[in-house]
């Protein structure tokens, strides 16, 4: 097999230098017996053999050293060329045998070298595809994926951690597409010593995007469960082969309805015990349940803290449950947002109020004190990335635009998923 190409069962699958951190750690799963759907990765030699060919070393070289201005220049450059560019031959003879061996449909995933990395994981600032099964659209998305280095968000995100496009890879992931009855994600450790599982109907991306209220599930760490609360699933995303992906409106009778029994939300839980002992450390996973049982799609590292008491004075006052993030404490000014237009009232130390925290946001994370939504769960890629800055959020809070008054003093309990404010 070429060094472009790595299946997942192979035991070099397993070195996150040579095919980031995401897909290193779906082959650990896999060769630990835990179920994965498989597939195989484009290494990050691929990318910067495609670099070279596309003769864009000085473009990176000269990123690196100069100004902002000339950087976001250089940005656009390099993006456009991966789009539009031929594949070096060498590339293509190694990177097509594979894809064409693959049953289809499949799913193409992003798997820079610096993500899912314990101090950041970047959690949706990069590319998915899912649904392909033509060659032209894969050769498609997979320039795509090595283009998301280069985005704005992308490399936003890399400067908080500062770095920059120029100084790292991306590998890409080639999977089987799990025909998903229901997905979502996992916490095999919370702040109060029990795990979580969160689940939607249908492919898991809903979650990772924040666009539902998924059902949530708290079990003890020895995989009982505490509690199931159902969650608001008023759409679910699903695949097509030939289609890609596509929204669907949830009957009425499934909206409220649990995704999971109480067995399969344990058997989820075992199954989180168990990444955990192979990684040697919490983490958070994305799973997917089909016909034949679940599926691993991702584990990554968590970020853990022990929960804070709030000052007694904000017990007195009005609160709104949610979904907690994980972590955290915090208060500051609310500031209402009903338009991305108005993210730029938002000051640091505010509490950022709105109705969908997607991954399009975390450039805001940096200047808030706390985050509430009225939709997603703990589970989902901002509340990832709050969770790696220790930022309060509190996520599925029922009309939280409307009952939070505009510039109150707010409280966010990341840990409680309670936010009070000052009446």
């Amino acid at each position: 097999m070429s060094h472009f190409i790595l299946p997942l069962s192979d035991p070099s699958a397993a070195d996150p230098d040579r095919v980031g951190p995401k897909a290193a750690n779906l082959a650990k799963l896999a060769h630990a017996g835990l179920p994965t759907p498989g597939g195989f990765c484009i290494t990050a030699d691929a990318y910067r053999r495609q670099i070279a060919h596309l003769k864009l070393d000085d473009a990176l070289a000269d990123y690196a050293r100069t100004e902002a201005p000339r950087q976001r220049r250089l940005s656009v450059e390099i993006r456009l060329r991966l789009y539009q560019s031929e594949f070096a031959p060498e590339l293509k003879e190694a990177i097509l045998p594979a894809w064409r061996d693959m049953a289809k449909p499949v799913a193409v995933r992003s798997s820079a070298l610096i993500e899912d990395r314990a101090d950041a994981s970047f959690a949706g600032q990069f590319e998915s595809f899912l649904g392909l099964g033509e060659e032209a659209e894969f050769l498609t998305a997979l320039r795509a994926c090595w283009a998301a280095l280069w985005t704005t968000n992308a490399r936003r995100a890399l400067a908080q951690h500062g770095l920059h496009p120029a100084d790292t890879a991306m590998a890409v992931l080639i999977q089987p597409l799990v025909a998903a009855r229901a997905a979502g994600g996992g916490l095999s450790e919370t702040a109060d010593g029990h795990m979580l599982v969160s689940a939607t109907w249908g492919l898991g991306s809903a979650i990772a995007q924040g666009e539902v209220v998924p059902d949530r599930i708290v079990l003890s760490r020895a995989g009982f469960v505490r509690t199931m609360e159902s969650g608001r699933k008023q759409h679910r995303e699903t695949c097509q082969y030939g289609a890609g992906t596509r929204t669907q409106a949830v009957p009425d009778a499934l909206m409220r309805a649990p995704c999971l029994e109480a067995g399969q939300a344990t058997a989820l839980g075992r199954l989180m015990r168990k990444a955990e002992a192979v990684l040697r450390m919490p983490v958070e996973i994305e799973w997917a349940l089909d016909k034949t049982g679940f599926k691993l799609l991702q584990a990554r590292p968590l970020r853990v803290e022990p929960a804070r008491v709030p000052d007694k004075i904000w017990l007195k006052h009005p609160g709104l449950n949610g979904h907690p993030a994980g972590v955290g404490w915090g208060s500051g000014r609310a500031v209402v947002v009903n338009c991305e237009c108005e993210l730029a009232r938002v000051a640091p130390g505010d509490i950022l109020v709105t109705r969908v925290a997607g991954p399009a946001l975390s450039h805001i994370l940096p200047r808030v004190s706390g985050v509430v939504a009225e939709l997603g769960g703990s589970t989902s890629h901002l509340a990832s990335l709050a969770r790696e800055r220790g930022i309060p959020m509190v996520l599925g809070v029922l009309d939280a635009t409307r009952r939070i008054p505009d510039g109150a003093k707010v409280a966010v309990d990341g840990v409680a998923g309670v936010v009070r404010w000052l009446a």
